[in-house]
């Protein structure tokens, strides 16, 4: 096993891909963080504003980050194929387990690693800004933040198991921008129309909306004047429905991998 996390980390760390990734994800999400603090610094802080400084423009949306570490969970696997250095890989390192684990390790680790670097650097443009940082550490926004990190972790794994599903990038570049920007916007924004009134039920099982509560301040908020009752799941039980989505992924993709010729 300590071979094939040593195989991993060299891989990762030798992609320049990786640096970038990282290097973008964590320049706009912090510029998110300074963004902020301009546009509010003759404001007090509150627990709003700290709330989307800390998450990068997560929670309203924007998961930057999230993405550009998903894109590395995809091509943890996606690059092996597309490159066709999976079967020498697989030369190397013949327990398929222990090479899925070890690059679920290193992916997993490093995303955790990029984002509480990601927060403690916005954490240092708070406090630049306001010189202080109040409620850090109590509801809601500790439990918001606790929420971002396992979305993050989440998110990444739907990334890796997309790459190691679809054996290559293109297609699980696509899922993982179409999915979750447009399909679950359209199917929300369909089901207020009184003919599609179908879809309703479908809206509170969107995995990628459910997984954004996660770091959601408060409840479920109101769509606005006129739509629906969609009885949202609340934090845990959203975080649940994107947990179990991400791992249904990566189950189909590792019992695949397992039965594939390479």
């Amino acid at each position: 096993m300590l071979d094939a996390l040593r195989f991993e980390w060299k891989r990762l760390t030798t992609l320049r891909s990786t640096y970038w990734l990282i290097g973008m994800g964590l320049l706009v999400s912090t510029g998110v963080a300074v963004l902020v603090g301009v546009a509010a610094r003759n404001d007090p802080v509150s627990t709003d504003i700290m709330w989307i400084a800390l998450n990068g423009g997560a929670g309203f949306g924007l998961p930057f980050l999230a993405v550009f570490m998903a894109i590395i969970g995809i091509f943890a696997c996606g690059h092996e194929y597309r490159h066709g250095t999976i079967q020498p890989t697989l030369t190397s390192l013949p327990q398929r387990n222990r090479l899925i684990l070890a690059k679920l390790a290193v992916v997993l680790g490093a995303t955790l690693v990029v984002t509480l670097v990601s927060m403690a650097v916005n954490l240092g443009v708070v406090y630049a800004v306001w010189g202080e940082a109040p409620g850090l550490f109590e509801d809601p926004l500790g439990t918001s933040l606790i929420g971002y990190v396992i979305y993050m972790l989440l998110y990444v794994l739907v990334g890796f198991g997309l790459g190691l599903l679809f054996r290559g990038v293109p297609s699980a570049l696509v899922v993982i921008f179409l999915m979750p920007l447009i399909i679950e916007n359209m199917i929300t924004g369909l089901s207020m129309i009184p003919q599609l009134d179908w879809l309703v039920p479908v809206v509170k099982f969107l995995p990628f909306s459910d997984g954004a509560r996660l770091m959601e301040l408060s409840a479920p908020g109101d769509f606005g004047p006129g739509a629906p009752d969609f009885d949202l799941f609340p934090r845990w039980g959203a975080g649940g429905i994107f947990a179990l989505f991400a791992a249904l992924i990566l189950a189909s993709a590792w019992t695949l991998f397992k039965k594939r010729d390479a």
